[in-house]
C-alpha cells in the first residue's frame, strides 16, 4: 500500500499541497483527477521522489520513504512523452532496464518477449520507435517500465499527447494491462471520462486539497460537494440546486382548457433552445423561463420522438433525483491567479522521461532534460 499522511508542499506563496493524506490499496489503480493547479502531478512526483515534501510522510509496503531517492524507491515511471531511445529497437527499449541491470540475456529474453506479447507488441521487436504509431511508443514505454518489476507504477498524463480514438482505445487496453499484472498503479489525469473509464478508486483534488476518495460509482452519484459533482461529470442547474443531466425529466407545457398555462407544482417551466442528437443520446439544451438560466437535459432518442420537442418549444424539467451536497469555495471555471499555477504540472515528462523504473541511473532524473537527450530513464 501507498500511504501518503499530512503532505504539504509550497512553491513560493503557492501551495501546491494543503495537508493531503491518502492511502492507495495494493493493486489498485488509482486516478488522481483535478483541474491544472489542484496539485495532482505535485503528489505524484512526491510519491515518486522527485519532489520533497515540505512536510509529511509517505511509505510505500510500510516502508517510509519521505527521504529516499527515487531510484530507491521501486517506481516505475510511465508520462506523457515516452523518451525513447530512437537508435533503439523496440526489444532493446524494452530490456534497456534490465541489461542495465546485468540480468542474465535468457532472462531478459524471456522477459522481454513475454512483456511484448502482453502489451501487443509482438511481431514489432525490431522496429524502431520512429516507425510506431503513438499509441505502440506508448505501449512500448509501459512495457519498458514493467520489464523490472516495480513495486509501483506512476503514470503522469501518459495519454494526453494521443488523439481522442487512440487514448480511447488505449484505456481500454490499460484496464486489461492491469487486470492482468496487478501491479499498484497511481494515474494522474485531467480527463473525467478516462479516471471513470478504468479506475478502481479516484481521488479528486482541488487547491492542493483531497475533495473526495472512492470508486467511481461512489464519487458519480455520491458526490460530497458542490465542487466534486460539478467537476466529475456534466450538470445543470434547477432550482438552484445541481443535478445530472440524465435526471431530469421532460414534460411538453400544453396550455389547458381556459388557454392558460398551468404553473407545475414540481420543477420548472423551460424553453428549447437546441435539439442535439448525439448517436443514441439527445441533449436538449434549455433556457428556465423565470431567470434566464440555462440548462440541459439528456433523454432518449425515443423519448425525443415521443415529445416531438422543436426549438422554441415549452416544457416542464423536474429532478427524479438532488444530491445532497455540501459547498465548497470555488466550482470548476473559477478562474486561477496566474501566479498560482502548480510548476509541476505537465512537467514529469521533463524531469524523467517516459516508461521509466528509477535505479542508480537516474541521478539526473532531478535535472530538467528532454526526451531526446534522457531517452528512458531505468
Amino acid at each position: 500500500m501507498i500511504s501518503v499522511a499530512n503532505a504539504h508542499k509550497r512553491f513560493g506563496d503557492f501551495a501546491a499541497l494543503d495537508d493531503v493524506s491518502l492511502e492507495i490499496p495494493d493493486g489498485s489503480l488509482t486516478a488522481l483527477l483535478g483541474p491544472s493547479g489542484s496539485g495532482k502531478s505535485t503528489l505524484l512526483r512526491a510519491i515518486a521522489g522527485l519532489d520533497d515534501l515540505d512536510s509529511g510522510v509517505i511509505t510505500i509496503g510500510g516502508r517510509d520513504v519521505t527521504g529516499v531517492t527515487p531510484q530507491r524507491r521501486g517506481i516505475g515511471f510511465v508520462f506523457q512523452h515516452y523518451a525513447a531511445f530512437k537508435h533503439m529497437t523496440v526489444r532493446d527499449n524494452v530490456a534497456f532496464g534490465l541489461t542495465i541491470r546485468k540480468r542474465p540475456k535468457a532472462e531478459i529474453t524471456r522477459k522481454v518477449d513475454d512483456l511484448l506479447e502482453i502489451v501487443g507488441l509482438a511481431g514489432f521487436q525490431h522496429r524502431y520507435p520512429s516507425q510506431l504509431s503513438g499509441g505502440q511508443r506508448q505501449r512500448m514505454a509501459l512495457a519498458r517500465a514493467l520489464a523490472v518489476d516495480p513495486e509501483v507504477l506512476l503514470l503522469d498524463e501518459p495519454f494526453g499527447a494521443l488523439d481522442a480514438k487512440v487514448r480511447a482505445e488505449l484505456r481500454v487496453w490499460l484496464r486489461r494491462l492491469h487486470n492482468e499484472v496487478h501491479v499498484t498503479t497511481v494515474l494522474v489525469t485531467h480527463d473525467q471520462e478516462e479516471a471513470l473509464d478504468i479506475s478502481d478508486r479516484i481521488a479528486v483534488l482541488h487547491q492542493g486539497r483531497i475533495e473526495q476518495v472512492g470508486t467511481p460509482e461512489e464519487l458519480y452519484d455520491r458526490p460530497a460537494n458542490t465542487f466534486v459533482m460539478s467537476f466529475l461529470g456534466q450538470v445543470s442547474t434547477i432550482e438552484g440546486r445541481l443535478v445530472r443531466p440524465h435526471d431530469i425529466v421532460l414534460e411538453r407545457l400544453e396550455p389547458g382548457a381556459d388557454g392558460q398555462v398551468p404553473r407545475p407544482s414540481k420543477g420548472i417551466i423551460a424553453t428549447v433552445r437546441r435539439v442535439v442528437r448525439l448517436g443514441f443520446e439527445v441533449r436538449v439544451e434549455l433556457v428556465d423561463d423565470a431567470d434566464g438560466t440555462e440548462l440541459a437535459a439528456q433523454i432518449t432518442r425515443g423519448e425525443l420522438d415521443s415529445l416531438h420537442l422543436l426549438e422554441g418549444d415549452r416544457v416542464v424539467a423536474r429532478a427524479t433525483r438532488v444530491p445532497d451536497l455540501a459547498p465548497v469555495d470555488a466550482v470548476p471555471g473559477s478562474k486561477v491567479p496566474t501566479d498560482a499555477v502548480d510548476p509541476t504540472e505537465g512537467a514529469g515528462s521533463a524531469a524523467v522521461g517516459g516508461g521509466a523504473s528509477a535505479t542508480g541511473a537516474d541521478v539526473a532524473a532531478s535535472a530538467p532534460t528532454t526526451p531526446a537527450q534522457d531517452g528512458a530513464l531505468v
